[in-house]
């Protein structure tokens, strides 16, 4: 138990300081940093494995089946993630990451068939209405920057539910989903940076 908090206190703290950084310094390839994290990702994951630490299959064919889309969500939510944050002041990305939750709640809705009460509705609403306000306070409106957010909350709200719906928590579980969807990732995505010039900034 104590090593599972370590490992969440070290990702959220890597991910923390890698957009703090990112917001300050105008990184230009957010595309190469979420490469970088998904590497320290396996390479986490992976001696966690071999140290007993933590548990997820061995590969087998049956795996990518399994998690299909969610490398491709997995992805489109790291290189969302980046690149909005370094289009936006952090107080406005936290603001518009609140959107996730209505479109979490929409989509439990249509794929998993889930119905919400009237409390949890009428919460959501008065989130967004929040978010509309301090929105609308932004003076250094970024298309760009929300267009990225936004996307990066419909990969993050996506995520969640295709988990719910498509993986067994006995078979992958949570660290199993996070290693594999980063192996299937990091290559095609280093090709990707690679081939589109992004890795050169």
């Amino acid at each position: 138990v104590l090593f599972c908090l370590f490992v969440l206190l070290v990702f959220f703290s890597l991910s923390s300081v890698l957009n703090i950084l990112f917001m300050l310094f105008s990184f230009p390839s957010p595309m190469f940093l979420g490469i970088g994290q998904m590497a320290a990702t396996i390479l986490i994951l992976y001696v966690s494995k071999l140290n007993k630490i933590v548990r997820f299959p061995d590969f087998d064919k049956s795996i990518p089946v399994k998690l299909f889309p969610l490398p491709l969500i997995y992805v489109g939510n790291h290189i969302s993630g980046l690149s909005s944050t370094s289009k936006l002041s952090l107080p406005m990305f936290t603001v518009l990451r609140k959107f996730t939750i209505p479109l979490t709640l929409l989509l439990e809705i249509i794929i998993l068939g889930k119905r919400h009460s009237l409390s949890i509705v009428v919460s959501v609403f008065a989130i967004i209405l929040g978010a509309f306000i301090a929105a609308g306070s932004d003076l250094s409106f970024n298309l760009e920057g929300y267009t990225f957010v936004l996307l990066n909350d419909i990969f993050t709200a996506a995520n969640g539910v295709y988990t719910k719906q498509k993986i067994d928590p006995k078979e992958l579980g949570k660290y199993g989903v996070l290693f594999y969807n980063a192996c299937f990732m990091v290559i095609p995505t280093a090709i990707i940076s690679f081939s589109t010039g992004d890795f050169q900034q």
